[in-house]
């Protein structure tokens, strides 16, 4: 099944290396697309771009302040990756798990073997 425009689906909204960065600058605090255009060494534009698709997917919000428009992150939006993520927790503990009990009996056969 294909996955919906990105300006509509969280997923392929981050999959863009640069919106994950913004991210996680946000993460520090409200900017404006200027500030975070620098900060990450982007156009204007393109920063006003990203900001614009995260901000429909509901991963940034905005509020005016002066002439400035401020972004901050809502990470109640990553709730869907956080919960999608989640689903292969049982997975990888099964797969440490398997590969611990391994490991351990590689260091009994050598215990065994260098005796």
């Amino acid at each position: 099944m294909a996955r919906a425009a990105t300006t509509s689906d969280v997923f392929n909204a981050i999959a863009e290396p640069q919106r994950r960065d913004i991210l996680v600058l946000l993460r520090t605090g409200e900017r404006p697309a200027t500030t975070v255009a620098e900060e990450l060494e982007m156009s204007q534009p393109g920063a006003s771009k990203h900001l614009r698709v995260l901000r429909e997917v509901g991963l940034v919000h905005d509020r005016r302040a002066g002439k400035q428009r401020l972004y901050s992150l809502d990470a109640r939006g990553l709730r869907s990756v956080s919960e999608w993520i989640g689903g292969f927790e049982q997975f990888w503990n099964e797969s440490f798990d398997r590969l611990e009990a391994y490991v351990q009996e590689l260091k009994k056969e050598d215990r065994s073997t260098s005796r």
